[in-house]
This record gives structure tokens, C-alpha cells and sequence, in this order.
């Protein structure tokens, strides 16, 4: 490789650009990435192109890969990259500046345009190099959080990464946002620019459904995942999780009980009330955390959930406890015997314990179910816990979340547990 000419290596950045990412350091890369890259460098010149991919498929290294080389094949073409949020970006920018920091990106510019490369702005979101010759005053890459204010922005280059999540997924107004934030993208990008988007679908009405040019490849044509572990994957998670991240399509449990979430913003609401713990300990379980407050016969709810021990979590729960004012905590002793409650009262709560002897499935579709129309969440609830009740069915692998929620709900209804 080290024997080619100027032309040579341009041709090979053009054609075979996977070959460069490999060199950098991304070893797994294939020819199917090779024709992704490609797509995003600029085989679709005279329009926006989309590209959706399941989960652990590459996309985004083939985004910074396809971004470092557009820089070296069009010196004054400026790049704006949008994520779902600031910190996001901020990973994004880090690893474009690590591949044109890289000896073999180097000396690609030594070798094409004879000179060094000398960074003439590095930040978290800006990267500028000596490369450009333009007096436009933009940034050579700007990363921005796809709801930052774009007003009087411009680029030649738009990418979108990942700006759909389970956020998406769980709540409408997220979704509406997210595609009003996507539609003022036509405004920033210059004349005869383009758009170029990289994601996964969470829900049939997210902004991936206007979104042009869509390019598809799901878990089972791209070879990246073998069956083995895509059954793995698939037993970890909801079936309806799994179709959207894997297999890139929509599905509509009939069995499912819940659906179109309702959330407010005043964290106030909920201050001086009660709490419940579903606390995992071993196994696939997770652990779930609720707060509640009734107004009548209307919920407030905040809850979070975990990939952890019980143990693993009791810090950031007494954090929550503390923060929201909450009175009593109260959990099952079925799995414990009692532990978990001794141990929120050595941290200086009030806790109460209980033996749960109702089924599980009765106390979520009757609790849970009857007041569904009556729970607002507040929007710092974690998308997890949500997401698991929306989930939910008698034959849910995951229902930490919507037993934590119908046992708070039953106690402050019923206003005793039920043994």
C-alpha cells in the first residue's frame, strides 16, 4: 500500500474506502461496509440518502469514516452532524478527530496535497483543519444535538445519527419534535448539499417514516451477527424491541394492554409520596423503582430501571428518596426475607415489607390496566420503564416495571397490600 501513487490513493479512498477504515483501526469491517461508506461519501450526489441498519452493524464508524474522507476529497465542503443529544455528538467529533489524527490519515495528506495537516480548531463540536481554502467562516464538521437551534447555520453536508431513539419509541410528542426538528434541516443545507441519514426505526410513525432514499439492512442479510448470539439478543429483550433494533420492522402485540403514554414536566407534582422496589436479585430480572402521588383519581408517576442487583442500586434509589421527599418505601419480601426493607431503614427510611401472593399477571392487567387513562409520568421517568409496560404481556420475559408500578397502585387504591 505504501507504494502507490497520488492517484492511486484517491481511487482507493473512492472505491474501496473500508480498506482505510480497516488500517485505522476497525478491523470488522466488510465489503458491505465498504458500499455504505461509499453511499456516504457521495455515490448519491443529487439527493439525500438514508441508511438504516439494526444495532452493532457499524453504522456510525462508517458515518466518521465516510466524514474523515470527504474532508480529504472535497477540501471546502462544510459538515454539520446532528445525534439525539450534545453528549452524543461529542463522541462522534472525538472519534472523526482520532481517524485524521491517525499516521495513516497523515500521511494521506502529505502524500495527496503535499503538505501537513495542522488542526486549526479542535472542540468538542468543531473540528477545522488547514485543509480548506474557503472564507465562508463555517466550520470544516459542526456536531450539533438534532434540538439545538440551527437558526443561521449552513452546511453543505447534513448527517443525521441516531436522532430517533426509545424515546421515539415511548412518546408522541418526542416524536412529533424530532421530525419538526429533522424538517427545518432542508432550511440549513446549502444549494445543491444533501442530507445523509443513518438510524434504527422505533415506531411506525417516528421520523425515520419521512425520511427519503431509505436504504434497508436488517439482522438476517448482513452477515454481522450469528444465529447463536442473534438468539441470545432476541431472548434478552421484547419481541416488539427486538423487530424494531434487528429486524427493522413494526409489530402490534394484540395482547399488549398498554399503549400512548401520557407525560408532564412539574417534578413538584410528585414531592412527599410514596415508593415501591422490585428489586432484581440474580437472574434476567432487572430492578424497578416507582414514585407516586395520587390527586384524586389521577397518578403521577416517576420510575427507573436497572440491569442490576437490588444492591447494586440502593445508593441512587436513596438519592431519589431524598430528592423527591418520599415518605414510605415498600417492597416485597418474597426473594428476601426481609433484607431490602432492613436495609432501607439502616439507610434511614421508612420501609415497609410485604409477602406478595397474587398473581402477577392479574395484579398488572387489573391494577395497571384500570388506571392506565389516569397516570401521567414525569418526563425524567428513564425510557426503560416505560418501555417494559408498554411491552407488557401475560407472556412477557420483562415485567419488573409494571409490577413495581400495579403494586404501588394497588396499595394507594386498596390502601392495604393484599396477601
Amino acid at each position: 500500500m505504501n507504494n502507490l501513487n497520488k492517484f492511486e490513493y484517491l481511487d482507493l479512498i473512492i472505491e474501496e474506502p473500508y480498506i482505510i477504515g480497516q488500517k485505522v483501526g476497525f478491523k470488522d469491517l466488510t465489503l458491505l461496509h465498504n458500499k455504505w461508506i461509499k453511499n456516504i461519501i457521495g455515490a448519491y450526489e443529487d439527493k439525500d440518502y438514508t441508511l438504516l441498519a439494526h444495532r452493532g452493524s457499524y453504522k456510525t464508524t462508517c458515518l466518521t469514516i465516510g466524514v474523515a474522507l470527504m474532508i480529504l476529497l472535497e477540501l471546502n465542503k462544510n459538515i454539520i452532524i446532528l445525534r439525539k443529544i450534545d453528549g452524543d455528538v461529542k463522541e462522534v467529533i472525538r472519534q472523526i478527530h482520532k481517524i485524521m489524527t491517525s499516521h495513516l490519515y497523515l500521511f494521506l495528506v502529505r502524500i495527496i496535497y503535499g503538505i501537513d495537516l495542522v488542526f486549526t480548531e479542535v472542540s468538542a463540536f468543531n473540528l477545522n483543519t488547514n485543509l480548506t481554502t474557503s472564507f465562508k467562516g463555517t466550520s470544516q464538521i459542526l456536531g450539533l444535538g438534532i434540538k439545538t437551534s440551527i437558526t443561521g447555520k449552513h452546511a453543505d453536508i447534513v448527517i443525521t445519527d441516531d436522532i430517533v431513539n426509545l424515546k421515539d419509541r415511548i412518546s408522541k410528542p418526542e416524536r412529533e419534535l424530532t421530525k419538526l426538528s429533522y424538517m427545518e434541516l432542508q432550511n440549513i443545507k446549502n444549494r445543491g448539499g444533501r442530507i445523509i441519514n443513518a438510524g434504527t426505526p422505533w415506531h411506525k410513525e417516528d421520523c425515520i417514516s419521512i425520511m427519503p432514499n431509505i436504504h434497508v439492512y436488517d439482522c438476517y442479510n448482513t452477515d454481522l451477527i450469528n444465529r447463536d448470539n442473534l438468539e441470545q439478543i432476541r431472548r434478552a429483550m421484547s419481541p416488539s424491541l427486538f423487530a424494531a433494533n434487528y429486524e427493522l420492522k413494526h409489530i402490534a402485540s394484540e395482547e399488549s394492554l398498554f399503549d400512548n403514554p401520557v407525560f408532564a414536566k412539574d417534578i413538584d407534582l410528585i414531592l412527599g409520596e410514596i415508593a415501591h422496589i422490585d428489586g432484581s436479585y440474580g437472574g434476567s430480572d432487572s430492578t424497578a423503582f416507582t414514585v407516586l402521588k395520587q390527586y384524586e383519581n389521577k397518578f403521577i408517576v416517576f420510575g427507573m430501571r436497572w440491569d442490576k442487583y437490588v444492591d447494586d442500586c440502593l445508593n441512587i434509589i436513596s438519592n431519589y428518596m431524598k430528592m423527591y421527599k418520599i415518605g414510605t418505601i415498600y417492597c416485597e419480601k418474597n426473594a428476601d426475607k426481609g433484607y431490602l426493607a432492613k436495609e432501607l431503614r439502616n439507610r434511614g427510611f421508612i420501609s415497609r415489607d410485604y409477602q406478595e401472593s397474587m398473581n402477577k399477571f392479574i395484579k398488572i392487567s387489573t391494577y395497571l390496566r384500570k388506571n392506565w387513562g389516569n397516570i401521567t409520568f414525569l418526563e425524567c421517568t428513564s425510557s426503560e420503564y416505560v418501555n417494559e409496560i408498554l411491552d407488557y404481556t401475560e407472556n412477557s420475559p420483562h415485567d419488573d416495571s409494571p409490577d413495581s408500578l400495579a403494586s404501588i397502585l394497588r396499595q394507594v387504591t386498596k390502601g392495604k397490600w393484599l396477601y
